[in-house]
């Protein structure tokens, strides 16, 4: 797996149910209800006096001489059936009237006989919305509060089991027994554990993506800190620099005005200019990634591949066996191409010491001079570090992406598939920095125009 500078990786993702359209579940609930409505009517037809879906037995288990008999399904049967999918358009913004609604269509349709089937699902739904809603004591409340009122008011209306659906009456609905209550009750309690286990994994999900998202922008911070600190050091050495060779130039012109005078005031000028160049091109190169300052400069110099040997002599005393190769015409480099090759080295050997596992383990360093780049391979033949682990690099590898797109470059890493781990990297050698991709209006302003000339 590798990454470059200019894209990122993404994984596709099923939307979650809160993402999908709002008329997409009370459809799946209308065509579930109907369908399977007609098709426990069907599966009951001939059984009972009226047919019923259990034969010889109960809904709950009843037995013996008690058919389950029931009202066969009319216009009004399947407009109830319709109507609870048709409320849940409003689960979102009204829950709660959304469940009371449910719940009273459900109730309805069974006050008045129909085939038992999946007629309770939208009532289900609407309550496990009130729950995700965070009314939880509502949706409890107000599921045991409708169920109690329905099994009181079955109790006073309700007729013998045998003459359940019979068309003599408005309300054919039988009266509760401790077999149906019980089950009714249990049905009520599994949705709303369902409901409260999927509200407690969602909230732990959100808290997930909190944690990822604020570690995140904190290792992102910290390397913009490391980079305002650097950058510091750079602009506070050259605009020294310039102001002692400004001093100088002035002097020497009121002072000595003849040909001596004159061209050591070149001198000093051309000095200036390249201080300002070189101060110019470092203060560009991290624009488009600093967001932040108030740290104090730095105490040491900058860092850059004059101490090259210096960081592998540390790595090999770190007890990893460093060999390094160097191609191409070795010259002086940008301030910012010069950092950005150190502290990608820096930060590869850094994590093979990290991660590399027990062992002898050799690491070859590559520096590739080319004429308007260069080249940075950093390769070990150790265990590596996995991009899939979301503390195994801490920030060194985003930090080195970040300062190879900061200069217009590429970047790359990821386990070689020999074993090991490899970064690559390719910087531009240029006095004036690559094109960057444009980042806002007040970066654009601080660029100025990209002419040799500028003096911005």
């Amino acid at each position: 797996m590798s990454t470059s500078a200019g894209g990122a990786h993404t994984r596709a993702h099923w939307p979650t149910p809160s993402q999908w359209p709002v008329w997409l579940a009370p459809l799946f609930v209308a065509l579930f209800q109907v369908g399977g409505s007609f098709g426990a009517q069907s599966g009951g037809e001939g059984r009972g006096p009226q047919g019923g879906p259990w034969g010889d037995d109960g809904p709950w288990g009843h037995t013996g001489a008690h058919d389950y008999p029931f009202q066969p399904l009319d216009a009004f049967g399947v407009v109830l059936l319709l109507a609870g999918p048709a409320v849940l358009l409003l689960r979102r913004r009204r829950p709660v009237l959304t469940m009371v609604l449910a719940w009273l269509v459900t109730g309805l349709y069974f006050l008045r006989g129909y085939v038992m089937g999946p007629a309770a699902v939208s009532a289900g739904v609407a309550l496990l919305g009130v729950v995700l809603a965070g009314r939880r004591v509502i949706a409890w409340g107000g599921a045991f509060a409708a169920l109690t009122g329905y099994f009181a008011l079955t109790a006073v209306i309700g007729v013998p089991l045998e003459r359940r659906g019979h068309a003599d009456t408005l309300f054919p609905v039988e009266e509760p027994d401790l077999v149906t209550i019980t089950v009714t009750v249990t049905w009520a309690l599994v949705v709303l554990t369902a409901a409260e286990l999927i509200r407690m994994r969602g909230q732990k999900l959100a808290e997930a993506a909190r944690t990822r998202a604020e570690e995140a922008k904190r290792r992102a911070s910290e390397e913009r800190l490391r980079i305002a600190r650097e950058l510091h050091d750079v602009l506070a050495h050259n605009i020294s620099m310039i102001n002692v060779q400004a001093g100088v130039a002035l002097h020497l012109l009121d002072d000595d005005p003849g040909p001596a005078g004159t061209a050591a005031a070149r001198t000093a000028l051309a000095a200036i200019k390249e201080a300002s160049k070189e101060a110019l091109t470092e203060m560009r190169s991290v624009i488009g990634v600093l967001r932040s300052q108030g740290e104090s400069a730095p105490r040491s110099p900058t860092a850059g591949l004059a101490r090259l040997e210096d960081l592998l002599d540390r790595a090999r005393s770190a007890g990893l066996d460093v060999r390094a190769e160097i191609t191409g015409e070795r010259r002086p480099l940008p301030a910012g191409t010069d950092l950005a090759a150190y502290r990608i080295v820096q930060e590869s050997l850094t994590n093979v010491s990290r991660h590399a596992g027990p062992g002898p383990v050799t690491v070859r360093v590559r520096i590739g001079y080319g004429e308007h780049e260069i080249r940075v391979r950093v390769e070990d033949d150790g265990r590596g570090v996995s991009l899939l682990d979301d503390h195994a690099g801490g920030s060194g590898i985003s930090g080195m992406r970040e300062r190879a797109a900061a200069l217009g470059g590429t970047f790359a890493a990821g386990p070689r598939p020999g074993g090991g781990f490899a970064v690559r990297a390719t910087l531009p050698i240029t006095e004036e920095p690559a094109p960057e991709a444009p980042a806002d209006a007040s970066t654009t302003a601080a660029r100025g125009p990209d002419t040799p000339g500028s003096t911005e």
